[in-house]
């Protein structure tokens, strides 16, 4: 079991559960945080270059997020981040879209001065045909073993 950052290994990899994403979660997260027509308004959403009503990317990218959590890269502690690389959105998420999150480890550099590590972990959520429609690799702040 993971629980330090000692534990993790380059290489290691991460799945996530699976969260099915509904219309009505898709309105309800473009209502209040990206209220642009193509996450609002199905007719809308047919004539932009999405082609259809399709979930924000900031809700892609927490539904990510949550995924990540309930995959425990870090055991028993949480994610705390410094910052995202490589952040892209690559096919749109759709009202029924069943997500779910895959992370290999690619880069650990423990601290010299504290007992923490940074991890990276390449994370890609996945729709349930397989393809590929996120990818972020955050900057995480693991605790090493105490002493």
């Amino acid at each position: 079991m993971i629980e330090w950052f000692d534990d993790l290994k380059i290489g290691m990899r991460f799945k996530s559960e699976t969260k099915t994403v509904s219309k009505e979660e898709i309105l309800r997260f473009a209502s209040e945080y990206d209220p642009q027509p193509f996450h609002l308004d199905d007719e809308a959403a047919k004539h932009t270059i999405l082609g259809g009503l399709a979930a924000s990317g900031w809700h892609t990218a927490a539904i990510s997020m949550r995924l990540a959590i309930t995959a425990k890269p870090f055991g028993p502690h949480p994610l705390f981040g410094a910052g995202v690389d490589e952040l892209r959105w690559m096919l749109p998420v759709r009202p029924g879209d069943t997500l779910h999150l895959e992370g290999e480890v690619v880069e650990l550099t423990p601290s010299k001065s504290k007992r923490i590590g940074v991890a990276r972990v390449k994370w890609t959520a996945y729709n349930q045909n397989g393809e590929a429609v996120y990818t972020f690799n955050p900057i995480a702040i693991v605790p090493r073993r105490p002493a």
